[in-house]
């Protein structure tokens, strides 16, 4: 006999949330239509989000998978915003799916929804269907709908789904555009730095070893670090992949994305605004959940795999064991002490008041405008910091190539005889 998770409302409209024994799913829901309730959610205890860990060739091979059949953001977003007008304008799924299908442009999205199409016409559900499309839509995604199915407000869940995606891409967005200045500035130091090495620093060595004299140590290394790049430009790109794979499979394995995301979180500044971002998206998918009737446990599950940063998901993971075991939501996310006072009071409070999803919605927002506000700081911020950064860089390099010119006579004297 299967143990099953419900969410209903009872009689009076009340939330109720539990479990019970059947031997069916449709056993399960039989027994609550007979008492009376409103079923929200019904799944087995045995399901889950993301069971059982993955090896680093299986992260490899799923990190491929994704790339190879993934779509970006905004075109999940649209997709979601015009089915869900489609779907509450009362067209089926199908016809919905099929309607969208001929508009998209994009081959591999479109190959996606033809075998939506296909498989809803073969009597799975769009929750079902959805699961053939791992790289496409996400565990987060799928629950989503499956709550919305069984529930029977699947056009509500599609409408909060599309609101939540295009408030999580307008964050995405913010931040990239506050990263993207930095990450240019950098590509443009080591493009600069490599034609010092390449160009400049042996016009001056040649000159050097005219003379026959004798280098400061800062100088011979500069000429010896020419030398390699000039003579090993394949080995040098060479050792720049090599690095660059080994850093992404460094952050592929457990600890090192632990360890990577622990140090992204303490870099000045740009560390508050990934931290705010990261608690924006955890109470935005929180509160979607919560209002969706997905239960306690798997919506922490869900949120677990969805704040993208190991350190806090490790947070998370801990806070939904302690939560198991008898805590409080808000007493179980403040033992981890990875989480802000604001965002732990606000949960406390919906959950004595029962409105945890809207309070989490708040708190979304909130961090949303923190992100703002830490943008506009950065802006102001990084232009001269990273100016200060490309002329230290370059300076030091020039310096150290015209470190013999500053004493030339005697350079020349001691070399010439």
């Amino acid at each position: 006999m299967a143990v099953f998770r419900y969410i209903i409302k009872d009689a009076k409209g009340a939330r109720l949330e539990g479990t019970l024994k059947a031997m069916t799913m449709d056993e399960a829901i039989e027994k609550l239509i007979k008492e009376g309730s409103t079923i929200i959610s019904v799944k087995s205890t045995e399901e889950g989000a993301f069971k059982g860990k993955l090896s680093l060739f299986d992260k490899l091979l799923l990190t491929f998978y994704k790339i190879k059949t993934g779509v970006g953001l905004k075109t999940l977003v649209f997709f979601t915003r015009q089915l869900a007008t489609m779907f509450s304008a009362g067209l089926t799924l199908e016809k919905s799916i099929t309607n969208l299908e001929k508009e998209e442009k994009k081959k591999k999205f479109r190959k996606v929804l033809i075998k939506l199409s296909e498989d809803i016409r073969k009597g799975f559900s769009m929750s079902e269907a959805m699961e053939q499309h791992p790289g496409v839509f996400n565990p987060l995604y799928i629950s989503l709908v499956k709550a919305g199915e069984v529930s029977g407000t699947l056009h509500t869940v599609l409408d909060e789904l599309s609101e939540y995606l295009e408030k999580v891409a307008d964050t995405r967005r913010k931040v990239m555009s506050a990263l993207s200045y930095p990450i240019f500035i950098i590509c443009f130091l080591i493009i600069v730095v490599w034609g010092l090495f390449y160009y400049i620093i042996p016009m001056f060595a040649s000159v050097y070893e005219s003379f026959n004299a004798d280098l400061p140590g800062p100088t011979l290394v500069a000429i010896a670090i020419s030398d390699f790049v000039r003579h090993n430009v394949v080995y040098t790109f060479m050792i720049i992949i090599a690095v660059a794979v080994a850093i992404f499979l460094f952050y592929l394995s457990d600890k090192g994305r632990y360890f990577m995301d622990s140090i992204n979180l303490k870099i000045p500044v740009i560390g508050s605004l990934l931290y705010n971002s990261i608690m924006n998206k955890f109470a935005r998918t929180f509160s979607i959940l919560m209002y969706s009737g997905v239960p306690i446990m798997e919506s922490m599950e869900l949120v677990e795999n969805v704040v993208q940063n190991a350190k806090i998901e490790g947070a998370v993971r801990r806070a939904r064991v302690m939560v198991k075991e008898g805590y409080s939501v808000a007493g179980a996310f403040k033992k981890t002490e990875a989480f802000p006072p604001t965002l732990l009071q606000l949960i406390s409070t919906g959950e004595e008041t029962g409105d945890m999803d809207s309070l989490l919605g708040k708190a979304a927002d909130f961090y949303g405008k923190l992100v703002d506000s830490v943008i506009d700081r950065l802006s102001s911020l990084i232009e001269p910091l990273l100016i200060i950064l490309l002329a230290g860089v370059v300076g030091s390099i020039i310096i150290i190539t015209y470190l013999p010119v500053f004493n030339l006579g005697m350079a020349i004297s001691s070399g010439v005889k």
